[in-house]
């Protein structure tokens, strides 16, 4: 909890820097950074496709739909194995993700939106019935754009997933990122996901008190077409995991 309070308490101090902050901030933002939510969206009439690579085989394919210019829906589904030449361990059912944008960002205020979402991270495992990494379940989550150098992005929320619950952890978590354009073409995304709902209280927990620290590099190497090289789990909180994960992912963004 005193991890929580100090996290947050930072990143409102930080949303307040508005020397620094964009005057008129329309600088589009991402919809995600590795595996957290942010607080942008899509345009309305817009739709985004997104395939996700994984361990194990494991592709994650979701679709995106633009409905207003304040809110989107989306569904995905995947399993492991699916790529080589052992027994596809698919989900358990699709996941299903909503977002509504319900303050917009201002030069001396982010960006507000709450959400849900369903879909978890890595194989899905039938004896707990949960994902190798929860779902964020139902989420808020503010985010600001800064000038530095180009864009800054800062992300922060809090989440609390009802759903995977069979490990006996049910508390509330936290999450922060940001992401940071290099040049037009490519970008940095850092994120730090604290994970309490899945940490070394639980004799059967997969995590190790740690959260997940994840990184990718994403090029955008068309219009509304990007590339990303992720590093998940750098941390290594995960009972017997010696190495991060190296994941792959594209995106594709658009109208109808």
């Amino acid at each position: 909890m005193k991890r929580f309070i100090i996290t947050i308490t930072g990143f409102i101090i930080i949303f307040q820097m508005t020397a620094v902050s964009q005057e008129n901030s329309v600088y589009p933002q991402p919809t995600n950074l590795v595996t957290i939510p942010t607080a942008g969206i899509i345009p309305r009439g817009a739709y985004l496709s997104e395939f996700r690579l994984f361990s194990g085989g494991g592709v994650l394919a979701g679709i995106s739909a633009g409905i207003s210019q304040r809110f989107m829906f989306g569904v995905a589904y995947g399993g492991a194995n699916i790529i080589g030449n052992e027994k596809i361990n698919w989900h358990d059912q699709p996941g299903v993700e909503i977002k509504y944008r319900f303050i917009e960002e201002a030069s001396k205020l982010p960006a507000f939106l709450i959400g849900f979402n369903s879909q978890g991270q890595g194989a899905y495992l039938d004896s707990l019935k949960r994902y190798e990494t929860k779902a964020k379940g139902f989420y808020l989550v503010a985010s600001k754009n800064y000038r530095l150098l180009g864009n800054l992005g800062i992300h922060a929320g809090v989440n609390y997933n009802p759903l995977e619950g069979e490990d006996g952890d049910k508390d509330p978590s936290f999450f922060v990122g940001l992401d940071k354009n290099i040049n037009p073409e490519i970008s940095i995304v850092i994120e730090y996901d604290a994970a309490l709902n899945d940490n070394e209280t639980n004799d059967i927990a997969l995590g190790e008190g740690k959260g997940y620290l994840n990184a990718g590099i994403r090029w955008t190497m068309v219009e509304r077409f990007h590339l990303e090289i992720d590093f998940n789990n750098i941390l290594l909180n995960r009972n017997e995991v010696d190495y991060l994960n190296r994941e792959l992912k594209i995106t594709f963004v658009e109208f109808f």
